[in-house]
């Protein structure tokens, strides 16, 4: 962080309370940038029992504008484990809240069908649905056929811009080549909500049909996408940096995860990520 970045606001009747506040601040500031170059201050756990959530989460780029919106991709992930090596009870429900400077943008971006991209392979559905596409990502899975003991697996994640009943959602396609060639659809419903930390909630119940096939371990997915429309540049998720004034730099939560299992337990994790001022 530059000298500009440390330098405290002019204030020749600063109360003690108050400088304590902005000390304490700086020093947050000056930790976080401490920790390295991404804007994250590292993975975050939550743990019931032996079933523990691990997710992190990265914002890029961490330099952006305090007034009005810059392009930006943010990264979500989420690893489901337990601490006696057991097989995790089956996940039901995701749930993802980002930040309220994110702002999203489907202008221009045509809706996928559903029926176009399920069942199929990931290039399948880039076939049919890629100028839908706003994400990717990965997937890791416990497979848990009948009679077999369970293995791990994985493949890609693809996510499109779509709708239902006319309101927006996104449409998480999960391909595996093993043990043969699956699909599944997450379909994540998307709210704007009231004022708070978080502004957009992105929530999804998993399909039915992959309980009999196995049970999701990870999940990790980038939004980005940038392109432009009627001559005008744009970008599917937008974000500014909301660093108080007078400072170069800001903490702030970047996002919350729920996780809901079998049985009733739910884990909720948020992370937190850092950002600077562009110019």
């Amino acid at each position: 962080m530059s000298r500009r970045d440390r330098a405290l606001p002019s204030s020749k009747a600063a109360s003690p309370r108050r400088a304590h506040a902005l000390r304490l601040t700086l020093t947050l500031l000056a930790l976080a940038a401490a920790l390295g170059s991404v804007a994250i201050a590292g993975a975050e756990i939550a743990q019931k029992g032996t079933l523990r959530v691990t997710v992190d989460g990265k914002l890029s780029p961490k330099r952006l504008p305090r007034t009005g919106l810059a392009p930006i991709a943010i990264s979500v992930g989420g690893k489901i484990s337990t601490t006696d090596n057991s097989l995790p009870p089956q996940l039901k429900a995701l749930r993802i809240e980002l930040n309220r400077h994110g702002r999203l943008d489907t202008k221009g971006i045509p809706d996928c069908v559903y029926d176009r991209i399920q069942p199929g392979s990931s290039s399948h559905a880039l076939g049919a649905c890629r100028s839908s596409l706003v994400g990717k990502g990965s997937f890791t899975a416990n497979i848990t056929l009948a009679g077999q003991e369970p293995y791990p697996t994985k493949g890609k994640l693809l996510v499109f811009n779509s709708a239902q009943h006319g309101k927006p959602v996104l449409y998480g396609h999960i391909y595996s080549a093993r043990p043969f060639a699956t699909s599944f659809v997450i379909v994540f419903k998307i709210r704007k909500l009231g004022h708070g930390t978080y502004g957009t909630s992105l929530q999804a119940p998993l399909p039915r049909a992959m309980e009999a096939w196995g049970r999701l371990t990870g999940l990790q997915m980038t939004l980005s996408r940038r392109y432009s429309y009627k001559g005008q540049r744009h970008s599917y998720i937008s974000s500014g940096c909301p660093a108080p004034k007078g400072f170069g730099a800001a903490i702030f939560p970047l996002a919350r995860t729920s996780f809901e299992f079998a049985g009733g337990k739910k884990l909720t994790a948020s992370f937190t990520g850092t950002c600077k001022l562009r110019g």
